[in-house]
């Protein structure tokens, strides 16, 4: 800066020095497209914001070209779907990423109130390693008894626990639960095998990702039985989301023949002091109306 010239703003500063930084910074909106990202971000990830790049995106082709994050899985959208449990879920958290560069990296994940996720990322490589392997088992112990095993999504357990959680904190008011039951699914196991089964489970659970914000929980409590966790929404914009998924669901074509599949589903609002199974009553009564009235449809509890 020469003499006599005014001083840049303190917004251009951390610009410029954040651009400089060894750090790994990046910036997702609610909708998770990366909005913005430093050099180091940049080269590790091999992303560039591009106004529509999203974070699943990245993933996918980190893994698929071996580049970026190491991503251990042959089912990339199983492993998209577990991570996605965690992503965004709380204000803060940290975990341990490997680079296919080689490095080791500490990041955090900070989720401001609008949506917004700041991710931050430091190298460790230089650390020592002696307790890493005994620590990265146990974080792997630990997501494998929260995860369903065929869809990747949240298992009974871990739904009931996070829906739970989010009925004790205030700042996830107002909250809906919604009971999601695939139709005649019987009928498919039945005439096309468990296999064919297997598929429409998987599908329906990218589905239900595909129609959801990253807020937003959702789980497999068991055969075609699913639920999900709307924080921040009223029964009326919980009831869009749901539509939405419904009207994805009817389009899906997982099946030989171009077969489809429908399901039905509960929406039940958290009422301020009601547990988790008194609220998810409350949706599976709503969901058996649907049942009732010909499927392939939203009921809403009173």
């Amino acid at each position: 800066m020469s003499a006599g010239q005014a001083p840049d703003s303190l917004a251009e500063v951390l610009l410029s020095l954040q651009q400089d930084s060894q750090l790994l910074l990046a910036l997702f909106d609610e909708r998770d497209v990366l909005r913005h990202a430093n050099t180091a971000f940049r080269h590790a990830y091999k992303a560039e914001p591009d106004g529509g790049l999203v974070w699943a995106e990245i993933m996918r082709a980190n893994h698929a070209l071996s580049q970026g994050a190491i991503i251990e899985a042959d089912d990339i959208e199983a492993w998209l779907a577990s991570a996605a449990t965690r992503r965004g879920k709380l204000p803060w958290r940290a975990f341990e990423v490997d680079l296919w560069d080689g490095r080791w990296i500490w990041a955090t994940e900070t989720v401001h109130a609008n949506g917004w996720l700041l991710f931050v990322a430091s190298d460790i490589t230089g650390l020592k390693q002696e307790s890493r392997a005994l620590r990265q088992a146990h974080v792997k112990a630990l997501r494998a008894s929260q995860t369903d095993a065929l869809t990747g999504l949240s298992n009974r357990r871990h739904s009931l626990q996070q829906l739970q959680q989010l009925l004790t904190q205030s700042e996830s008011w107002p909250l809906c639960a919604v009971m999601l039951d695939l139709d005649n699914f019987k009928l498919i196991n039945d005439e096309l095998g468990h296999a064919a089964g297997d598929l429409v489970i998987r599908d329906f659970a990218r589905q239900l990702q595909a129609s959801i914000r990253r807020e937003d929980g959702c789980g497999r409590l068991g055969g075609e039985e699913f639920v999900l966790m709307l924080p921040n929404a009223g029964r009326w914009q919980a009831a869009s989301i749901v539509e939405r998924l419904l009207a994805r669901v009817r389009q899906a074509r997982p099946l030989p023949a171009e077969r489809g599949y429908t399901c039905s589903a509960g929406l039940a609002e958290a009422q301020w002091g009601e547990t988790a199974d008194a609220l998810l009553e409350r949706a599976d009564a709503a969901l058996y109306r649907a049942k009732a009235a010909g499927r392939d449809r939203l009921d809403m509890a009173d």
